[in-house]
């Protein structure tokens, strides 16, 4: 366990509202790499967060940005348990240094249900319904027709080298979701990429923490065009059900 979360932890039991706090992700996978995964988390709440928590949960994670969870890229979305089983809500997330309100999203809820581990509190299956393997199909789908969709509008997004890799990843993973309805890891994924060996190669070499660079335009291309098609196919696949 990465010690800012040994830290989160201890911080947010002492505050008295945070009933739950439970691990996804890469982390719950096997998958996790340091200094290269983020870790992410969902802490469960009493209640929905006021502005003052929502401020005392900004400060407890700024400074645990600038200490312990410095480079590691901790994230945690705070859920109010009358709030769980709610998959339009959307929740107070600290993420990449900031403090945003967003869906706890279905491949998340399935990654804690399968996966998932407590570090305080009830474990994932405690909390969340089963998670069938039609619902990681409708998971995947509402992933791809949300956010990949509208990236494929937007060409030049995919010349940021984050979003070309991820897309690589995201689409291999989510064409593995909607073809046998089981999750894999983005390790996993890079193998199922549809791109050229010697770009899988780079992909699993960042993986590992190495900082290999990728021809920007080529990558742009074949990650735009692979979520081009996948997104394409999903919307068949939709249209089929």
């Amino acid at each position: 366990m990465p010690a800012a979360v040994d830290e989160l932890s201890a911080k947010l039991i002492a505050l008295g509202w945070v009933t739950d706090l439970l691990v996804g992700g890469s982390l719950a996978t096997g998958d996790y790499r340091p200094d290269v995964s983020d870790i992410d988390l969902v802490g469960l709440t009493d209640g929905p967060l006021d502005a003052e928590a929502r401020s005392t949960i900004t400060a407890i994670h700024r400074s645990l940005d600038a200490t312990t969870a410095a480079g590691a890229n901790l994230g945690c979305a705070y859920v109010a348990n009358s709030a769980l089983l709610d998959v339009a809500s959307r929740h107070p997330t600290w993420t990449h240094g900031h403090l945003v309100d967003r869906p706890f999203s279905g491949i998340s809820r399935a990654e804690l249900v399968r996966h998932g581990f407590a570090v305080f509190g009830r474990p994932p299956d405690a909390v969340l319904e089963k998670v069938s393997d039609d619902d990681v199909r409708r998971a995947a789908h509402a992933e791809l027709a949300g956010y990949w969709t509208k990236a494929v509008r937007h060409p030049w997004w995919w010349l940021n080298p984050s979003i070309a890799d991820l897309g690589l990843t995201s689409m291999a993973r989510a064409r593995h979701a909607l073809a046998t309805g089981a999750l894999i890891t983005k390790t996993s994924a890079i193998d199922a990429a549809h791109a050229p060996g010697w770009l899988r190669d780079d992909l699993h070499a960042r993986r590992g923490g190495s900082a290999v660079r990728s021809p920007r335009l080529r990558t742009a291309m074949v990650a735009w065009s692979d979520a081009r098609r996948t997104t394409a196919a999903a919307r068949r696949w939709r249209s089929s059900q």
